[in-house]
């Protein structure tokens, strides 16, 4: 069975996600401070983590939602300083707004928009992702013919629900399938147990930290295609 679709992690695969994911909390921190004083200030960032840790004790059944979930927390702050349901409400959604414009505003790894131009020609490409990152909302969107969200799912990788649904939408056999990721847990064993082929992207050169390792290992996306290409070759 031919290779004939490619699914990708988003963050740490295809871009370096930190620096907006800072940008990302301080633009809801400003947009806090702004339009809802007293609601952050007293908070340092051990205090404002705890704070979030609480919410996630509260609401288990927001797991896999990390919009709702972030949405939530930011209500509940505003809440806890003392503004009203409906102004802590439409608070949360505004500062979340302010969030997840920076957090789209991803940087791709210098190789990825021509490694996935390659890629596109020959395979079918999808994107799967635990956080709220949309691939449609980045320079690489053309290049995608499916994208799921594990917040749409209702289950995060590493469990299968993810990666068959990945195999739902692409619509061939999972061994038809190469799964790209950074997390030896959440990507390679997950796609492995549903019978996808898989390719650790292994940016900072770690050392595999034990159980079947993944198919192949790269360090940089201009390595993909002929990682990929010797899958196919073997299949």
């Amino acid at each position: 069975m031919a290779i004939s679709v490619i699914t990708f992690d988003l963050d740490n695969t295809l871009w370096d996600v930190e620096p907006a994911l800072l940008r990302a909390e301080q633009a809801q921190r400003d947009w806090l401070l702004r339009f809802r004083p007293g609601t952050i200030e007293a908070y340092d960032h051990a205090a404002l983590w705890e704070f979030k840790q609480s919410v996630w004790r509260r609401h288990p059944h927001l797991l896999h939602h990390v919009s709702n979930m972030r949405i939530q927390m930011l209500y509940e702050l505003q809440v806890a300083a003392g503004y009203s349901e409906g102004r802590a409400r439409s608070g949360a959604r505004e500062a979340f707004a302010a969030f997840l414009a920076e957090r789209h505003k991803v940087q791709l790894y210098e190789e990825a928009l021509g490694v996935l131009g390659e890629l596109a020609s020959r395979y079918k490409l999808g994107a799967l992702t635990n956080g709220n990152a949309d691939i449609y909302k980045t320079d690489a969107a053309e290049h995608f013919d499916f994208a799921l969200l594990a917040e749409e799912i209702g289950a995060s990788k590493p469990h299968p629900d993810m990666f068959r649904a990945a195999v739902r939408c692409a619509g061939v056999a999972p061994g038809q399938m190469i799964h790209v990721g950074d997390s030896p847990e959440h990507d390679i064993r997950g796609a492995r147990e549903v019978g996808m082929r898989t390719v650790w992207m292994n940016t900072q050169r770690e050392a595999w930290p034990g159980g079947a390792p993944a198919d192949r290992e790269i360090d940089n996306l201009r390595q993909l295609p002929e990682a990929v290409a010797s899958i196919d070759r073997a299949q």
